[in-house]
C-alpha cells in the first residue's frame, strides 16, 4: 500500500466513524423522544408524547421509501470510491455517503419510535403514499409531477398507485438498475466518474420529487423539516454534478 492509498483509507475510515457517531446521536434523540432516560429521572408524561403516524401514512411511507432510496446512494458512492483516484469525485461521493447514511438512520429511527414496520407490507407499491394522500391539501402541486422528464431512467411505465413499475432492481424513480450498478462496478477512472455522476443525478431527481411530496403531505414537523432540507441540499448537489460532468465533457442523461 502506498502512502497516498493509506491516507485515503484513513480518510474514509474517519468518515465512517463520523457517520456512526451521527447515527448513535440520532438513536439517543429517539430515546429522548420516547421518554427513555439515562439519568434515573422519570420519563415525560404520555400526554406530551407525539402521536405516532399510521403505517399507511405519508410520514411512514416516506420514511420507509427514502431509507431504501438513500441506501442505494450510499452503495453507489462506495463503489465509485474504489473505481477512481479523482479526489474531487471521491470527496463528493464521501459527502453523499456520510449525509445519506445519517439521514437513513434518522428515518429508520423514527419508524422504530413509531413502532411501525421498516419495510412495506406485501403487495404495497413503493411511493404509493404519494398517490394515496395526494388530495389531502386540495391541490396537486407535487402530484408525482416531479417525476416528469424521468422516463429515461429504466422502465418507468405507468401502473397503479405510484405510477411506476419496478424494473431490473430499480424500485423507485431515479434508482439505478442492477445492470447500471454492474456497469459502475466495472468502470474505471473518468468513465466511472461520469457514470456515477449521471446515475446520482437521476437518483437525486427522484429523491427530490419524493422529498417534495413529504414536505407537502407529511404531518410530523421534524420529518417535514428534514424533507425540505433534502430538497435544498440535493438541488445544490445537482448543480454541482452538472458542473463536474461538464468539466469531463459529459452531461446528465
Amino acid at each position: 500500500m502506498t502512502a497516498s492509498q493509506g491516507t485515503r483509507r484513513t480518510q474514509w475510515a474517519a468518515g465512517s466513524a463520523v457517520a456512526l457517531a451521527l447515527l448513535f446521536a440520532g438513536v439517543a434523540t429517539v430515546a429522548t423522544a420516547r421518554g427513555d432516560t439515562t439519568d434515573g429521572k422519570q420519563p415525560r408524561a404520555a400526554s406530551t408524547a407525539v402521536r405516532a403516524p399510521a403505517t399507511g401514512s405519508a410520514d411512514a411511507g416516506f420514511a420507509r421509501d427514502m431509507a431504501v432510496h438513500h441506501q442505494q446512494a450510499v452503495e453507489m458512492s462506495f463503489i465509485v470510491r474504489d473505481r477512481t483516484q479523482d479526489e474531487e469525485v471521491r470527496r463528493f461521493a464521501y459527502d453523499i455517503a456520510n449525509t445519506q447514511a445519517n439521514q437513513r438512520g434518522m428515518l429508520l429511527g423514527w419508524l422504530d419510535l413509531w413502532e411501525l414496520p421498516k419495510v412495506a407490507v406485501a403487495g404495497q407499491e413503493p411511493m404509493a403514499w404519494m398517490a394515496a394522500h395526494g388530495g389531502r391539501s386540495g391541490g396537486d402541486s407535487h402530484d408525482m409531477a416531479g417525476m416528469d422528464g424521468m422516463a429515461g431512467m429504466g422502465d418507468m411505465t405507468a401502473g397503479s398507485g405510484s405510477g411506476f413499475t419496478a424494473h431490473d432492481g430499480a424500485l423507485m424513480p431515479g434508482m439505478a438498475t442492477r445492470t447500471e450498478l454492474d456497469r459502475l462496478r466495472k468502470a474505471d477512472g473518468k468513465q466511472a466518474e461520469i457514470l456515477y455522476l449521471q446515475l446520482m443525478t437521476d437518483h437525486h431527481k427522484g429523491g427530490v420529487a419524493m422529498a417534495r411530496g413529504c414536505a407537502e403531505l407529511c404531518t410530523v414537523k421534524a420529518e417535514r423539516r428534514l424533507a425540505k432540507g433534502m430538497v435544498e441540499a440535493q438541488q445544490s448537489e445537482l448543480d454541482a454534478m452538472a458542473q463536474m460532468l461538464a468539466a469531463r465533457g459529459a452531461e446528465p442523461r
